[in-house]
């Protein structure tokens, strides 16, 4: 199960879920409600006015309802609906039928165009705003020192809360992009990998059935020639081609399941490739299958390597005994293993006719590819002796840190 990110985890609480219902609501709708809010409030005020102030009139009430009804399109036209809310405010104020007690569309006007609005909007309509009421307070005879400060400290936290509201949207808007780039990238990844064990797969696929081809085509000749003279040779021949069939039917059909990516218990499956263990096997192999003779030489202390390392030396001696039971028509062969301190160089050599030409073909690039891939180099051509001679050096100092470590 993959671990979902914060971002699209679903709200918890009661008040998060309201406000992620309220997110996903028709903007209108909620504006529509916000104004009717609004507009009760100033309604409220209408009805139980505070003991000396001015009679109550249909008129005060209806520019009452002036600073609450133009919020319907707060956020359609932010600034257009500050307009036209500044004006009707002072309006009423100056009115006094009845006064303002609170500027309810104010403050909501405030907080949306700190959060909505561009920059020169929000300092003109602050501004605005603060002169404004300050002024309309100076005009009564009767105010107190007390309300100037509440009511321009009621303006500025107003328009604070607008404020963080534009800080938290970027924030949340810039997680959301990044979550985004990185889904984005890990797919990348994702596929990069995927293309890059597909290729091991194809190299691997390639490397079993050109050497399992090439015995089976080796014994195939060689069993019309002793069917009559040697018949026990014969059959050991076409018991050969079938041995080396199964193993290769088996080999290939273990990397095709890599290919389905199936899931197990254990999580996905992959395909336990062969290293230096199994050089001895494979020389044997090769040995009784064709008759070329094969002989393994180790020098030096065997030191630990990376499993990739082991794979690409494996796939290497065989893809050069491969080459040599299919070109070089030679009689023997030799895999030396010369370890050093700091590397393992693996040769293959023949007695065969040599280099038929310059670069060689697929699998000649295929061991120098295997090579450089874990750090080493390949050098192919002409052996010291004639023949023909793969020559490649690989590193071991990574696998003797993992082994240390």
């Amino acid at each position: 199960m993959s671990a979902r990110s914060p971002l699209s985890s679903p709200p918890t609480s009661p008040l998060a879920r309201v406000l992620a219902r309220l997110r996903t609501t028709s903007p209108y709708a909620v504006d529509t409600a916000v104004a009717g809010l609004v507009l009760f409030a100033v309604s409220l005020q209408w009805l139980f006015p505070d003991e000396g102030d001015d009679p109550l009139s249909w008129r005060g009430w209806l520019l009452g309802a002036a600073t609450a009804v133009p919020l319907v399109w707060r956020r359609a036209a932010p600034f257009a609906t500050a307009c036209a809310v500044s004006v009707a405010t002072p309006v009423q104020a100056l009115y006094h039928a009845p006064p303002p007690d609170l500027m309810y569309g104010g403050f909501v006007v405030l907080y949306t165009l700190a959060a909505l609005a561009r920059p020169w909007q929000r300092r003109v309509m602050l501004a605005g705003w603060l002169v404004g009421v300050a002024a309309t307070i100076s005009h009564r005879e009767d105010a107190e020192p007390f309300e100037y400060a509440f009511q321009l400290l009621s303006i500025v936290c107003a328009y604070a809360l607008g404020s963080l509201t534009r800080t938290q949207r970027a924030y949340t808007a810039e997680l959301e992009d990044r979550a985004r780039r990185l889904e984005r990238e890990r797919a990348a990844d994702t596929a990069r990998a995927t293309a890059q064990e597909r290729a091991r797969i194809a190299r691997d696929m390639h490397d079993i059935l050109a050497h399992a081809v090439s015995l089976m085509v080796v014994q195939a000749e060689a069993g019309p020639v002793v069917v009559r003279s040697d018949p026990a040779r014969a059959e050991a021949a076409f018991d050969a081609i079938a041995t080396t069939g199964r193993d290769a039917m088996t080999q290939l059909r273990r990397i095709l399941g890599v290919l389905k990516q199936e899931e197990r218990e254990s999580g996905p499956w992959r395909l336990p490739q062969p290293g230096l263990a199994a050089l001895p096997g494979l020389v044997r192999r090769v040995s009784e299958s064709t008759g070329l003779v094969v002989e393994l030489r180790v020098r030096g202390e065997a030191r630990p390597l990376p499993r990739d390392t082991e794979v690409a030396a494996y796939r290497i001696a065989q893809e050069a005994l491969t080459n040599t039971v299919k070109h070089a028509y030679a009689s023997c062969a030799t895999v030396g293993l010369d370890w050093a301190e700091d590397e393992v160089t693996l040769t293959v050599t023949d007695d065969g006719r040599g280099p038929a030409a310059p670069g060689g073909g697929h699998g000649l690039i295929g061991i120098r590819e295997r090579a450089a891939a874990c750090g080493g180099a390949a050098v192919t051509g002409a052996g010291p002796e004639g023949g023909f001679q793969v020559l490649v050096r690989l590193p071991v100092a990574a696998g003797r840190r993992a082994a240390l470590g």
